[in-house]
């Protein structure tokens, strides 16, 4: 429960900032407010640098209770609540907040490093995205603002994804005397798709960036995009060095004609196999085996498991295809697989978010009406998110299918093989960060290629046992070579360098 004192004090000498925090609150029945605390590579890797580092995480209100709490202890949130983090949670006007969460970073920022827009009807950059910009940029100020405030001299700060962008070119104004590293957890568009959005937007996208001493990415791929992004914006004014034996950079000068260099770094996120392994042996998951193999049905019969949010990008749809055509080209595996597929609804206050789930909704239920019978129902479509019965499903898979569009990462496809019982198969988009580490013992598909994706199900399902639990040593040993404590104390390294 909230108190109103405050249990973190300025002069950090190690601080991040995201979006989203370790923490929020929801209100009781009663009025009373209820921490509840998040999980995730932040959280775990900010654990990691130990008590005697005075770290404080810099985040937004988000909802109602977020804002209460805040009210209430002035934003330097009670330990007790944030299992002795140091947070400062910051109030920025609701409005100014949807806009900038909304307008910008997740309806046109998401959209640009996805690839995403049906490009003959959008974006369209008109006044009222202008006005969305102005609150994406007081966001952003706010941000800047409080990290200023509350890093003691030389110290390291670690600004998080698409949503802060700005924050290093803004708070390097205020205090040139920090060190600041930038991390984008999407990929990042190529410069093509990049040049969509307005030619200032651009210049100020990648020289807020470019503010950072370090601009870290999860794959070579998304790192040699962004510094392609930056020639192409910023003209002559910038140039990507790219040295075989040296930290790659890219050096610009921007309006106030102060050369900067900004070294590129690389850390491709891992799966936490220590937690994953302890987590998925607990009854609960116990319990959600038992109900799933209930739902599955019949002696023997394999599974298809897809974990993911209905995000545009993780392809849902055109996964459900592949295995209606897996059905439709192979009859010899009516009654004999299922597919489970959990599709939590995400970002449900978008019009294209909610088609997109009821989209998933309708073509399920036209595959089961379609090849179902009494004792069989092919895919098997859950909504609600439950981390335990997706660990109980990671356990079960005989395949996992993951097709993103285009993914920073994909952690799904790192946990699969740590968790696995007997060993699973794993289709892959090439568009996937982790296709870089994993791609050599996955099957690989074009997540545009329906045909294709069926006939790698069907290899998937088909491949011998040992060669299957080969495949699966390896990718959870390339899956877990940078868990997430390590990840972050990699980064906060290398920004000392």
């Amino acid at each position: 429960m909230v108190s109103e004192r405050s249990a973190v004090q300025p002069g950090a000498e190690v601080l991040v900032a995201s979006n989203r925090g370790p923490v929020s609150y929801v209100r009781t029945a009663g009025g009373e407010l209820t921490a509840r605390r998040g999980g995730g590579g932040l959280v775990a890797g900010l654990s990691a640098i130990g008590p005697e580092t005075d770290a404080v995480w810099v985040c937004a209100a988000l909802g109602d209770g977020d804002r209460e709490a805040v009210r209430r202890t002035g934003g330097l949130l009670d330990t007790a609540d944030t299992g002795g983090q140091r947070v400062r949670m910051l109030d920025i006007p609701a409005d100014v907040h949807a806009a900038a969460y909304n307008g910008v970073a997740n309806s046109v920022l998401w959209f640009v490093h996805h690839m995403l827009y049906q490009t003959p009807l959008e974006p369209v950059f008109d006044a009222d995205f202008r006005g969305q910009w102005a609150a994406y940029e007081a966001y952003n100020a706010a941000f800047a603002g409080a990290l200023a405030d509350s890093a003691s001299p030389g110290a390291a700060v670690l600004v998080q994804d698409y949503h802060l962008a700005l924050v290093p070119g803004m708070l390097r104004e205020v205090r040139p005397d920090v060190r600041i590293a930038h991390f984008s957890h999407t990929p990042w568009a190529p410069p093509e798709y990049f040049a969509m959005l307005p030619d200032d937007i651009q210049r100020q996208l990648v020289l807020g960036i470019l503010g950072a001493d370090r601009a870290n990415f999860l794959t070579q791929r998304w790192a040699r995009a962004f510094a392609a992004c930056c020639e192409r914006a910023l003209g002559p004014d910038c140039t990507a060095h790219w040295p075989r034996h040296e930290a790659p950079s890219v050096v610009a000068v921007p309006p106030d004609h102060t050369a900067r260099r900004t070294r590129i770094g690389v850390h491709g996120l891992g799966a936490d196999a220590e937690f994953l392994r302890e987590r998925s042996r607990r009854p609960d998951v116990e319990e959600r085996m038992a109900a799933l193999r209930e739902q599955i049905g019949g002696t023997g019969r394999k599974t298809v498991v897809r974990v993911d949010r209905t995000e545009l990008s993780k392809n849902i749809v055109r996964g459900l295809l592949a295995f209606r055509r897996l059905l439709a080209d192979r009859p010899e595996w009516h009654e004999r697989v299922v597919h489970l597929a959990f599709a939590y609804p995400s970002r449900q206050d978008l019009p294209v978010y909610r088609d997109y789930t009821a989209q998933v909704g309708r073509l399920t239920e036209e595959i089961n009406a379609e090849y179902g019978t009494a004792a069989w129902q092919p895919v098997l479509l859950h909504v609600e998110d439950d981390f335990a019965r997706s660990l109980a499903a990671y356990r079960l898979a005989d395949v996992a299918l993951v097709n993103p569009i285009r993914d920073g990462m994909n952690l799904v496809a790192k946990e699969v093989p740590v968790v696995s019982d007997a060993g699973c198969a794993l289709v892959l988009s090439r568009e996937a960060g982790a296709w870089e580490e994993l791609g050599a013992d996955a099957l690989t598909v074009n997540p545009y290629d329906v045909g294709q994706t069926a006939e790698a199900l069907h290899t998937a399902l088909t491949m011998p046992a040992d060669e299957r639990a080969a495949r699966t040593a390896r990718l959870a040993a390339a899956a877990t070579a940078l868990p997430p404590a390590r990840w972050f104390l990699e980064q906060l390294r290398a920004l000392g360098e």
